[in-house]
């Protein structure tokens, strides 16, 4: 096995029984880091410091990382026009920020008999916002409410209409 000693320099390729000898000889660990390898290649280093330093990039890596970021918007069937057009402008403004944008449409009371309003309010909102964000989640109905996810589009910004 091609052997590594703790401080970086190649010890070369050597039985497991020295490289056994030569880890013990340091108070370290013989660690295997690469088995694929032909020779495989082993390390020494203190293992419990090896795995700390593994752990602490693992938790920096997922804190680098970017979450989902969603924002929600509400409204109900009966909503007036202008005050539809407000909602698909912020609705615009969220998707250009990169936040993905939750539209929830529910139904109160009477409304629950004519549920189709909302799901037709939710395909022309659809229709109007596709040159701006991909639907991510298709109009989906729970209980009472009908619900669609809308991602960014990573080339197209929206202007102001």
């Amino acid at each position: 096995m091609r052997l590594i000693a703790d401080d970086g320099k190649q010890l070369g390729v050597v039985s497991r029984q020295r490289a056994l000898e030569e880890a013990e000889k340091r108070n370290l660990d013989l660690v295997e880091v690469a088995a694929g390898a032909t020779p495989p290649v082993c390390r020494i280093i203190d293992y419990s410091k090896y795995r700390y330093e593994q752990t602490r990039r693992e938790k920096d890596s997922r804190k680098q990382s970017q979450k989902t970021r969603t924002k929600e918007i509400k409204f109900r069937p009966g909503i007036d026009s202008g005050d539809l057009e407000t909602k698909r402008k912020h609705i615009l403004e969220f998707l250009a920020d990169g936040y993905h944008v939750k539209v929830v449409c529910f139904h109160k009371g009477r409304e629950a008999a004519h549920q189709e309003m909302g799901q037709e309010l939710l395909e022309r909102l659809t229709e109007e916002i596709k040159d701006f964000g991909a639907v991510e989640i298709p109009v989906k109905k729970m209980g009472a409410n009908y619900t669609i996810v809308f991602g960014p589009l990573k080339s197209k910004k929206p202007k102001e209409q």
